[in-house]
């Protein structure tokens, strides 16, 4: 039997859960009820449970706390939080430390059943020792279930090949039966690396069981996989059930809003493709979903998007054109003013056309995003393509869509102004490494523009520039800090210095040296030697 420990402020709660689930048939006890955080840890301490249930608000240890020093101790305790809609700050907490599931208050039996059957089943799987039968059946039916959900994400993929009954069983585990399926495409929106891989995982498992609960009395098929961003569900049913399918799903979606602040910064959206008969053709009907699905970001996000999507007619290529031209020019002179403007201006091109779908949205800035990638100066373009790609699939608005644009073209601006920037100065590194192996000889401004590839009026105008001083005070400074050198660590005459740093006249050199130092040689070592 699995222990399982109760943790509540509320007796009644307490009471509830104990009164709800059918501990016996779960394979189940508990082992014990604590009505505080610090008893609630005691008991854990001391009986070990497998399941904890707590509240996520209790005096004398902070839920929270009670959550982290548990699993702290415990790693492979599974933990259920009961929350209610005004704590869902603390949960999305909970959830990071590891929290297996949540309950929303008031408490439902279906959901305390399956919730407590799905964790008492990792406990299970977790604690025995499976014997090598019992191992090889679990792996083909992870393997059977795997192939399954490949079928969903191939069909929004555009990647189903061959819809023969026979390669439908030997590719995906899937046998088509009569009546409609139809794709039902879930857009979660999140701001880009916002959420870790823990949290999208129970994002997911809540949205497959929601989806499977609510579906399950109307579609004999429902499978559900998701990439990205996108949670593909495949659905079958019967003709006439066209219509509760749809009210469930609009359940599923209502459901899921509801619970969103639960994990943040988080948009969902629905979007429907048209049911068909055939498997062959449910790619076109994704793809439609698909579609559909963008004009979130003109209609809203929260939303059940369905229907065909109807072109405005626009040609955008016009609009295109005006903001290459645009941002040549700004590329050319570093201006980010030009960029924005450039943005702007194609926002607007497309804001003028009546009923602007947001598929149409979407397709026009990710166009100019691929069309600003071309640019010579950039580099590593098709990184930056899916890079960019990915975050504008990621935006749950039209505002947001247009900043990644910006926010691409800006930083690949900053890109090339340092490009360009490191590309002036290289031969000024050259002449100024040039002149530090090579001091002790003659040395000519000439001659140093011969290494530097630039005629002496541009070389002397930019050496200026970067460095602030002439080429010529630059080769006497470095002249003399040798010279400085040699005096404090040799015993060298200063005549022997002198030619050693350059010069072959030592009353030239003598007077360059005291114009640095003010002191001649000899005053110099005597003060420094």
């Amino acid at each position: 039997m699995l222990k399982v420990v109760i943790a509540d402020d509320e007796a009644r709660v307490c009471q509830l859960i104990l009164m709800l689930a059918d501990w016996d048939g779960l394979g189940m006890e508990v082992a014990g009820v604590a009505s505080n955080g610090l008893e609630a840890l005691e008991l854990v301490e001391r009986l070990r449970p497998d399941i904890l249930i707590t509240d996520i608000r209790m005096p004398g240890c902070h839920g929270l706390e009670l959550i982290e020093r548990a699993k702290d101790k415990f790693p492979q305790l599974e933990i259920i939080i009961i929350s209610g809609y005004a704590h869902f700050e603390f949960a999305q907490t909970a959830i990071k430390h590891g929290v297996g599931d949540y309950l929303i208050k008031p408490i439902k039996r279906e959901e305390l059943m399956a919730t407590l059957e799905k964790l008492g089943q990792r406990c299970r799987q977790r604690n025995q020792s499976a014997t090598e039968m019992e191992q090889l059946r679990r792996s083909n039916q992870e393997t059977e279930n795997l192939l399954r959900l490949r079928l969903p994400l191939d069909i929004l993929n555009q990647r189903l090949e061959s819809t023969a009954e026979g390669a439908l069983w030997e590719t995906y585990r899937f046998r088509p039966e009569s009546g409609l399926y139809q794709p039902a495409l879930l857009k979660i929106d999140v701001p880009s690396g916002c959420f870790s891989t823990a949290t999208m995982a129970v994002i997911q498992e809540k949205t497959t069981t929601i989806f499977q609960r609510e579906l399950r009395g109307v579609c004999g098929e429902t499978l559900m996989a998701f990439q990205a961003g996108w949670g593909c569900c495949l659905l079958g049913f019967a003709a006439g059930e066209q219509n509760a399918v749809r009210k469930h799903l609009r359940s599923c979606l209502n459901q899921l809003l509801a619970q969103r602040s639960m994990f943040g910064a988080v948009e969902f959206s629905l979007a429907l493709g048209p049911a068909v008969s055939r498997i062959g053709d449910l790619p076109a009907s994704a793809r439609t979903a698909r579609q559909v699905a963008a004009n979130r970001l003109t209609e809203g996000t929260g939303r059940l998007l369905e229907g065909i999507p109807k072109p405005t007619g626009w040609d955008r290529s016009r609009a295109l054109e005006q903001y290459r031209r645009k941002i040549e020019r700004g590329m050319e002179g570093l201006d980010g003013q030009l960029l924005d403007e450039a943005v702007e201006e194609l926002v607007q091109a497309g804001q003028a056309v009546p009923h602007m779908q947001g598929w149409e949205l979407s397709e026009l800035i990710i166009s100019a995003g691929r069309l600003f990638l071309l640019r010579p100066e950039i580099e590593n373009r098709e990184r930056l393509k899916q890079e960019f790609e990915a975050a504008c699939d990621c935006c749950g608005r039209g505002t947001e869509l247009v900043q990644c644009l910006v926010r691409l073209q800006r930083e690949q601006l900053e890109a090339a102004g340092q490009r360009r920037h490191n590309d002036a100065i290289r031969p000024i590194r050259m002449a100024k490494q040039y002149v530090q192996e090579h001091y002790s000889q003659p040395i000519t401004l000439e001659s140093v523009c011969e290494v530097a590839g630039f005629s002496p009026s541009y070389f002397s105008a930019l050496f200026k520039k970067e460095t602030g001083e002439g080429f010529a005070k630059y080769l006497t400074h470095v002249r003399m800090e040798r010279a400085k050198e040699l005096l404090q660590q040799t015993n060298l005459p200063v005549s022997e210095i002198c030619v050693q740093v350059g010069y072959s006249d030592l009353k030239h050199f003598t007077q360059n040296f005291k114009k640095e130092t003010n002191l001649n040689p000899g005053q110099y070592r005597k003060l420094y030697g």
